[in-house]
C-alpha cells in the first residue's frame, strides 16, 4: 500500500482547524466566509499550517526528493510575459525587463502517491476552496503538464514582478529558503477595465511604497490568490536553502490546456494534447495585456 493509500485527507490536512469534512458546520462556513472577505478586500488569504505538523516533514522531503526534476531555463521577462522587444511607448512598465530563475517540475513528473497530488484530485479539497473562491466547482486542468507543479527558486535566483494568467491561484509552500524567497505582492493594482500602468510602474521601480505588501509563510500554509489582478513576485533567495512551493491549477470550466507557447517556455516540452488543442482557445473575457 502506497503513502496515499494509507493516508486519508483526514490524516494529511489539519482538520481541528480547517473542517474540510464538515462544509456545512459553523466553524466551516465562518472559515469562508473569512477567505472570502479577505480575497475580495485584499486578493489574498493564508490558511496557516493547512497540513498537519506530523505531515510536514513528509510534504517537505516528498517534494525536494523530485525537486531536481525541475526545468531550468533563466530568461529575460517583463511582467506581462509578453515579447521584450514588443512596441511599446518609453515609459510603459512592460519595458522593464527582469531576469527569471525559477524553474517548474511538471505534473507527470510528480508522483501520483505524493502528498500535493493527493490533495490536488481530492474533491473535498476542491469543493472547499470552489466555496471560497465563491465558484459552483473548479475543475482539474486537462494539461498533463501544468495542472499540478512544483515550483523551485535555487538560491541566487528570483520568481520576478508578474502578473498570472488564471484569476486565481492556489499554492503552498513545501520548504522554506534560508533567507529571501518572501511573496510581496501589490493587491489589486489593475481590474479587467484598468491596467493602471502609473501603478505598476512605480512598484516596479521600487517607489510603490503603500502599494506593497510582504507576506509571511511556512511550510504547510495554503494559501489563495487572485494573481490576475495582483502584481506580485517571490523575492531573490539567499543562503542554501531553495525554496519549493506546490501550485494547484484548476479552471472554471473544464478540458483547459495551457498554449504551445508557454508550455515549452516553463516545461521546455510540449505534447500531443497542447498540439491537438492549439487551435481551439478560448478568448478571455477582459482586454489585459496577460
Amino acid at each position: 500500500m502506497s503513502a496515499l493509500e494509507a493516508l486519508p485527507l483526514e490524516q494529511v490536512v489539519n482538520v481541528a482547524r480547517y473542517p474540510l469534512p464538515e462544509p456545512e458546520s459553523a466553524r466551516a462556513r465562518d472559515l469562508v466566509a473569512r477567505a472570502r472577505r479577505e480575497l475580495a478586500t485584499l486578493g489574498c488569504t493564508v490558511l496557516p499550517d493547512f497540513v498537519r505538523p506530523t505531515r510536514r516533514d513528509l510534504l517537505r522531503q516528498e517534494c525536494a526528493a523530485f525537486a531536481p526534476r525541475a526545468h531550468f531555463d533563466v530568461e529575460t521577462v517583463n511582467v506581462y510575459n509578453i515579447a521584450v522587444d514588443a512596441d511599446l511607448p518609453a515609459d510603459h512598465p512592460g519595458r522593464r525587463t527582469f531576469e527569471r530563475g525559477n524553474a517548474f517540475v511538471a505534473r507527470d513528473r510528480i508522483p501520483a502517491d505524493a502528498l500535493i497530488s493527493r490533495l490536488y484530485a481530492d474533491e473535498m479539497f476542491q469543493d472547499f476552496l470552489a466555496r471560497c473562491f465563491e465558484l459552483p466547482r473548479l475543475h482539474e486542468l486537462s494539461d498533463p503538464l501544468s495542472g499540478l507543479v512544483l515550483n523551485v527558486v535555487e538560491p541566487g535566483r528570483e520568481h520576478p514582478w508578474h502578473f498570472d494568467t488564471n484569476e486565481f491561484t492556489v499554492s503552498m509552500l513545501t520548504q522554506e529558503a534560508e533567507a529571501g524567497g518572501e511573496f510581496e505582492y501589490a493587491p489589486n493594482i489593475r481590474s479587467a477595465r484598468d491596467e493602471n500602468f502609473g501603478a505598476v510602474r512605480d512598484v516596479l521601480e521600487g517607489q510603490g511604497g503603500s502599494l506593497t505588501r510582504r507576506l509571511p509563510l511556512r511550510s504547510g500554509d495554503l494559501q489563495l490568490f487572485k494573481g490576475r489582478y495582483s502584481l506580485h513576485r517571490v523575492s531573490p533567495v539567499r543562503g542554501g536553502t531553495a525554496r519549493h512551493s506546490a501550485i494547484f491549477a484548476y479552471s472554471e470550466r473544464p478540458g483547459v490546456i495551457g498554449s504551445v507557447a508557454r508550455t515549452r517556455q516553463l516545461f521546455g516540452r510540449v505534447l500531443p494534447e497542447h498540439l491537438a488543442a492549439a487551435g481551439g482557445r478560448t478568448v478571455r473575457g477582459d482586454q489585459l495585456l496577460d
